[in-house]
């Protein structure tokens, strides 16, 4: 593996993680390549396939699994049935020098270090309070074609666990950018990608 390093962005839903993504990769002095995990769970409004996610089927999924190019990969049973996350091993990734960003959860940074080894992922972890998080989480669900209010509720209640202190500690995370300030917290990102990677060297 040739990569660089591996960012792993992380934090509960509706943290504002995805726009934060979203905003690092147009900023061109920082230099990341995007490395989009993929998904077995029904794609929502506004999502494109390629860009949050690569939305495929189970087949899709067994068909990877076969082929050995699955680089970590987890399965939550929810209300809809049993949804799958997982990353593949981009070919690219193998010849590039560049320092690559992706979306992922606690479990996947765990797994990604274990595959690729420590040293080659950089955890970045975003947090806002939960009373913000509930009330993004109802108003996005809103914007649906079809509200899941329940999976929505399932999902905000896993995060707790997910992500508790005792499991960011296990993993020796810890440092977390606070998401109240948007300019501020992607700042803030920004200065601590330049001091652990690549960019602008």
């Amino acid at each position: 593996m040739i990569m660089n390093k591996l960012i792993c962005l992380m934090g509960k839903s509706c943290t504002g993680k995805d726009t934060i993504y979203k905003k690092l990769l147009l900023d061109d002095s920082l230099k990341l390549k995007v490395l989009v995990p993929y998904t077995t769970r029904p794609i929502r409004h506004n999502e494109q396939s390629g860009i949050e996610y690569n939305f495929v089927s189970e087949e899709d999924y067994l068909k990877f699994k076969r082929d050995g190019v699955i680089l970590e990969d987890r399965s939550y049973d929810t209300v809809h049935g049993v949804w799958r996350y997982f990353t593949i091993r981009d070919e690219e990734m193998t010849r590039s020098d560049e320092d690559y960003l992706y979306i992922g959860t606690l479990e996947a940074y765990n797994k990604l270090c274990e595959t690729l080894g420590p040293d080659k992922v950089l955890p970045i972890y975003i947090e806002v309070d939960d009373s913000v998080r509930i009330d993004r989480a109802v108003r996005r669900e809103h914007k649906q074609s079809e509200p899941k209010f329940t999976e929505m509720c399932r999902r905000f209640l896993a995060d707790t666990e997910d992500f508790s202190d005792d499991k960011l500690a296990a993993a020796g995370i810890k440092d977390r950018f606070v998401n109240e300030d948007l300019d501020e917290c992607l700042a803030n990102v920004r200065k601590y990608i330049i001091a652990h990677t690549s960019a602008d060297r």
